[in-house]
This record gives C-alpha cells, structure tokens and sequence, in this order.
C-alpha cells in the first residue's frame, strides 16, 4: 500500500533532501502548499530552516497552524523538522523578540547557552525507553544546525494521559530537547535528511507507522 506524505512548501526549508530522504523511506511525496492535499495525505511534513519569526510567518500565511491542529485533532501524523520542530511549541524568542508559534506544546524556544554557536554537526541523543522513532539506531549520531532550542520540557500531565516521550540531546553544558513523540505528533530538533543512515531509519521508522 502506498503512503502519501505531503512535504508543506510554505518557503523555509530544504525541500529537496527531505523529499529524496522521504522517498528512500518508501513515501510517495508530494511537495505542496495546498490545503486540501495537505489534509488528506497520510503524513505531513512541516521543514523549516531560519528564523523562527520568518518561519511563523510564512506557516501562517498559508494555514499551516491550521492544518496541523486538524490533523492532530483527527489523530493523523505530522512530523516537524528542525524550525518546524519550535514552531510547535508556544513561543520563540529571537533577538529580545517573542513571536507566537502553533502551542501544541507549552514552552519557549530560545538562545542555547553556549560558547560556540550555532551548533552544527554531530550529536548523540538520550532517547527514552519505547522511543519508536528511534528504534534501531539508539546509540546512533545525528546532525544538527542550530543556535536556538527548547531548554525546557513544560508540558504537565494527569497521570490518565499518556506522556510525551523526550529526547534530550547536549550542547557543551546545556541540555535541550533533540525529540518529541506525541501520538501523532513527531518532531526533531535535528535533521534526518542530513543524517546518513541513522536519519535514514528514523524517517522509515515514521512512515512505517503511517
């Protein structure tokens, strides 16, 4: 049966590596910013490279927070990816400027306190115990670029609701949250599409569950 994932064009992001790395996982992608595919494909895919301002911005301006509350509302999967990752949570804070994100997690996305910025390269992750998205490749590496993160993890559960699985990942001192998985909701602070054969499997891990 073949999955369709639509991989959301809405002017931030490095569509074509995401594309290719999708289709390797066995994905039939379309890259769009129209509406009514991104709400009927299996997966969506929310990329993201710059600003998290400029990122709201551009999501916004073509209902990207819109459709991904109705996705998530009728539990069909999304996956954000790097900036697409901090968009989902309540707000950024870039240059002493606080901008409004999706708010599908509590929490803000800020400066990582740290000597060298931004951190790029290759980092390994603390993924917790039943991490689907992180099957097989636990103790694998993965490639980061970025200079802000969610320090934080804020969200609070009742005991009656399953929790979030968080993955945590470390820049010199300071920690932040490399993974989130939320039901339908998946998001990484770090590329998959620029992450070899370990990003590889993350990404077939995610549209195995389609």
């Amino acid at each position: 049966m073949t999955v369709r994932v639509v991989l959301f064009d809405y002017g931030s992001g490095n569509l074509r590596s995401a594309e290719r790395a999708l289709a390797r996982a066995g994905a039939e992608v379309e890259v769009t910013s129209a509406y009514g595919p991104s709400m009927d494909s299996d997966g969506f895919v929310v990329p993201g490279v710059g600003a998290f301002a400029s990122c709201m911005a551009g999501l916004s301006a073509l209902r990207g927070p819109e459709i991904i509350g109705a996705r998530l509302a009728g539990g069909r999967p999304v996956l954000g990816i790097c900036v697409g990752h901090q968009v989902l949570f309540e707000h950024g804070v870039e240059h002493g400027v606080r901008t409004e994100g999706c708010g599908e997690w509590p929490g803000t996305v800020e400066g990582l306190q740290a000597t060298v910025l931004p951190h790029i390269g290759w980092n390994t992750v603390k993924a917790p115990a039943g991490s689907a998205m992180f099957e097989g490749v636990e103790g694998e590496r993965f490639y980061f670029v970025h200079s802000y993160g969610v320090r934080r993890w804020e969200l609070v559960t009742d005991g009656h609701t399953r929790a979030p699985l968080v993955t945590w990942a470390q820049h010199e001192h300071d920690l932040f949250v490399a993974a989130v998985e939320n039901g339908p909701l998946w998001a990484t602070q770090f590329h998959p599409e620029k992450s070899g054969d370990a990003g590889a499997e993350v990404l077939l891990n995610w549209v195995q569950q389609l």
